[in-house]
């Protein structure tokens, strides 16, 4: 039996553990926004052009992607705990980056900051499979609260960076910014390298890798839900001023208010479900959710003033809230003997996604008026829908796409 100052010792070891995970979280969201809240700074001190701004995120999108693939497989072999303190140090690097690119020259800012995106990109898609293997090892029994909650700390981070970086820039001392966040990535990093995490490094079973469910229907499922999320996600997000400003006629500043109701949408809905899914079943919140972006593609085009359209961002920030999470939830339940791997795999959709997404709307938009493009963008959710359903009545074998419709089970 442990004597009371041995537990006592135990039980604050766990407690600075699980905190430092869950800070991690919050950081890699902050990184996330760090460069587009810096986009001011960007184009005005620096001088990049709107296709260089364009460009800078490129990196972000090909390394997030690479990081995810190749983050499944590392954490078979390194361990969850060391795929972590990497994925910190990357993003410690970009901040790096950032904060150098005013020292640094025109002529060389622009290669610091593709850099810095690319660190950062690299620290999102490592961070995928121990931000999401880690909380539900934490709390076995809240095994769904403890995923949302842990996207909702990194949405909390993209939600306050422009708020925190607002008055760096109001002072002319912008570079405090990505200094800050770079000291509080070093920290982080020095933290988890230098504390136990309790279950960080249960691995997937060593022939794991032999045994991933590539050839298996459910997973192909997951996969393009992911991705059709990440396009609903992306249309609402990368270009929610634009419409409010060029579509509706909404002043910039105040479209700017739009994104930022977006985010706290977002992350308020995380926390609403975090407290729901202990007494609702997830599934069910899961296949609500795409309905809620469907009606705010569906109404923005209608929206006729500020008022109407900040708040239809919100439903859309709503909608999205923990659909991506509780994604992660189920296939982590579906393949509970990949865990880190299907996770790592839906940060990797997900980021196509993202990137494809920003890419098609662009072009559409020689085609189509705004108002149209939101309308036909209503499809991302109900396919979504469509596949988030199917994927429901599957169990985890390997079922054709056909066994799966008629709701055919595992033998």
């Amino acid at each position: 039996m442990q004597q009371p100052d041995t537990l006592s010792q135990t039980i604050s070891s766990s407690w600075l553990a699980i905190g430092l995970v869950y800070v991690a979280a919050l950081l890699q969201g902050l990184a996330m926004v760090s460069f587009p809240a810096s986009g001011t700074i960007l184009k005005t001190a620096l001088g990049f052009t709107d296709a260089q701004y364009g460009a800078i995120f490129l990196p972000q999108v090909a390394l997030a992607v690479a990081g995810s693939i190749g983050g499944g497989t590392l954490a078979e072999k390194i361990g969850l705990k060391r795929l972590l303190v990497l994925a910190l140090a990357a993003n410690a690097l970009s901040q790096l980056l950032l904060a150098s690119s005013v020292a640094v020259g025109p002529e060389l800012a622009f290669g610091a900051v593709m850099v810095g995106t690319a660190a950062m990109g690299l620290g999102f898609g490592l961070s995928g499979a121990p931000l999401n293997s880690m909380p539900p090892q934490f709390f076995p029994e809240h095994r769904d609260t403890a995923v949302v909650a842990v996207h909702t700390a990194l949405g909390l981070g993209l939600a306050v960076g422009p708020l925190i970086v607002a008055p760096f820039i109001s002072a002319e001392r912008w570079v405090g910014f990505p200094l800050l966040l770079l000291a509080l990535c070093v920290v982080a990093t020095l933290g988890v390298g230098l504390t136990a995490l309790p279950g960080a490094e249960d691995e997937d079973d060593e022939d794991a890798g032999a045994g991933r469910p590539v050839g298996r229907g459910l997973f192909w499922l997951f996969v393009a839900i992911a991705v059709l999320y990440a396009f609903a996600e992306g249309t609402f997000s990368n270009w929610a001023v634009l419409y409010l400003h060029d579509g509706v006629g909404v002043p910039e500043a105040t479209a700017g208010v739009a994104l930022s109701v977006f985010w706290g949408a977002l992350v308020g809905g995380r926390l609403l479900v975090s407290a729901l899914v202990a007494h609702v079943e997830a599934k069910v919140i899961w296949l609500v959710l795409p309905g809620l972006m469907v009606a705010a593609f569906l109404l923005l085009p209608l929206a006729e003033g500020a008022a109407s359209g900040i708040a239809l961002f919100g439903l859309a920030g709503l909608g999205c809230s923990a659909f991506f999470p509780l994604t992660i939830t189920l296939i982590s339940r579906a393949f509970p003997e990949h865990v880190a791997w299907a996770s790592s795999m839906m940060i990797a959709a997900l980021m196509v996604g993202v990137g494809a997404g920003s890419f098609v709307f662009g072009p559409l938009r020689d085609l189509f008026s705004f108002a149209r493009l939101y309308q036909l963008s209503a499809v991302y959710p109900v396919l979504a829908l469509l596949l988030a359903a199917l994927a429901s009545r599957s169990g985890p074998c390997r079922q054709t796409i056909r066994e799966m419709w008629t709701g055919s089970r595992c033998n």
